[in-house]
């Protein structure tokens, strides 16, 4: 089973940027963007080209942008000294609290 503490390790075995290691987060921020855009992209020709229906072809190469989009989340959280781990057990706890004080709906951070 791989947890998200040796994905992260792993995924800085794979990367290579410039001031990579140093704290260069703006080169991983920048990838994480550019992902997420492809990830629209194909979303958008989903809904264009075939009606809104993810074909098996599509949801292979949107698994393989999610994967890009992994590294980048982990690589970012490398450079920031954050751990992937914990903040994917903070992120459960935050949106569990929301659920239970029923604040999963609407918008800020301090909902």
């Amino acid at each position: 089973m791989l947890d998200f503490a040796t994905y992260q390790k792993q995924a800085m075995t794979t990367a290579v940027f410039p001031g990579c290691g140093a704290g260069n987060f703006v080169y991983p921020a920048l990838g994480l963007a550019g992902e997420t855009g492809e990830i629209c992209e194909k979303l958008k020709k989903a809904i264009r080209d075939e009606g809104g229906t993810i074909s098996p072809e599509r949801l292979a190469l949107l698994a393989k942008e999610l994967g890009d989009v992994l590294w980048y989340v982990a690589t970012l959280a490398t450079e920031l000294g954050l751990d992937l781990d914990e903040i994917a057990r903070g992120n459960l706890a935050k949106l569990a609290a929301r659920k239970q004080a029923g604040r999963i709906h609407g918008s800020g951070d301090l909902r």
